[in-house]
C-alpha cells in the first residue's frame, strides 16, 4: 500500500479531489482511482487543489509536487 505524506493545507480535512483523476470527489465513482493509488500507482493530482503534480517515481518509492500546495511521498507496498 501507498504511504502517503499529506501536503499541508488551510483546511488539513478537506480532500475534495481524486488523487489519480483529479475529478470531484463528490461527483462520480472513485473505487477504482483508489484501488490504483492503494497499489502501485503515486497521485497525479493534488487532492486539494486538483492541479496536475510533478510525480518522481524511483526503486522505493515516489514523491510528488504540487506548486502550491507542497510535497507528498510515499513507499509503493515497499517496507
Amino acid at each position: 500500500m501507498s504511504a502517503v505524506v499529506e501536503p499541508p493545507a488551510a483546511d488539513a480535512g478537506a480532500q475534495p479531489f481524486c488523487a489519480w483523476c483529479g475529478g470531484a470527489r463528490a461527483e462520480g465513482d472513485h473505487a477504482g482511482c483508489e484501488r490504483r493509488l492503494a497499489t502501485v500507482d503515486p497521485p497525479r493530482h493534488c487532492p486539494v487543489c486538483a492541479r496536475r503534480m510533478v510525480v518522481q517515481v524511483d526503486p522505493v518509492g515516489w514523491t510528488a509536487r504540487c506548486s502550491r500546495h507542497g510535497e507528498s511521498a510515499g513507499t509503493n507496498g515497499f517496507a
